[in-house]
């Protein structure tokens, strides 16, 4: 009997050493594109939804804490900077596409940004939230790195920040074409711009997917809309609280 067991022991090990949970997180992944390969495409099926279920699941029955499990996963967590870099990397081949769209650009990724933090909180207060969970909930539309930093600075719950973040921009990325449609909005800047500003790198990965253009401005918009909320969110903060 020692021997099955002392197998099994050294198989929990493996799963839960960094090189298990890096696989386990890949795996998830790429569960999550042969599902969407095998649904067309659909939108429901976002390889990121599908990876957290995945992963959830796994280190809740291995008994990882969700810390241990960040830690073991830092390569990934490493190479999410060099590939929103690579974002740049569309965006320069459609750099023509700037031409008479820098400034309505700029003034819509500033209106959105104080229309996001100021409607967010409000509604949150009228809901009965305290004053904590309103200034987590300020940054959500932020990338998760810029919205955990922004949270732990105005007092907020920075790990609960990330998870916004997250939900966000997988509920974006899920419905944000479908609304574009539904409003006629065709042309392919405004899309990837609108998509990047509130659905971060998920975001932009399907856009780039459905198209070039879309997605080189889903980049822009992701990285626009960061530093802006980063700028106003201070002020804002002033007079909200």
């Amino acid at each position: 009997m020692s021997g099955p067991a002392h197998v099994g022991d050294v198989v929990l090990d493996v799963a839960r050493s960094p090189l298990g949970l890096i696989g386990i997180t890949l795996a998830g992944y790429q569960a999550g594109r042969w599902l969407q390969g095998r649904l067309g495409g659909h939108p429901v099926a976002q390889p990121v939804l599908v990876a957290i279920a995945v992963v959830g699941g796994a280190i809740t029955l291995l008994g990882v804490d969700y810390a241990d499990y960040r830690a073991g996963v830092g390569l990934i967590t490493f190479w999410l900077g060099p590939a929103v870099v690579a974002l740049a990397v569309p965006l320069h081949r459609q750099s023509g596409q700037l031409r008479g769209f820098v400034l309505p650009m700029l003034v819509a990724v500033v209106v959105g940004a104080v229309v996001s933090v100021t409607s967010t909180v409000l509604l949150a207060r009228l809901l009965g939230a305290d004053e904590v969970l309103q200034r987590t909930l300020a940054p959500k539309s932020a990338t998760t790195p810029v919205a955990i930093a922004l949270a732990d600075g105005l007092g907020g719950i920075a790990p609960l920040a990330a998870a916004f973040a997250i939900a966000i921009g997988i509920v974006a990325a899920l419905t944000g074409p479908a609304v574009l449609n539904l409003f006629r909005v065709r042309d392919r800047r405004a899309r990837g711009l609108a998509v990047g500003t509130v659905s971060h790198g998920i975001g932009a990965s399907r856009m780039l997917r459905e198209d070039e253009v879309e997605g080189a401005f889903a980049g822009l918009g992701m990285g626009l809309s960061a530093l802006a909320t980063s700028l106003l969110l201070p002020v804002i903060a002033l007079i909200l609280w």
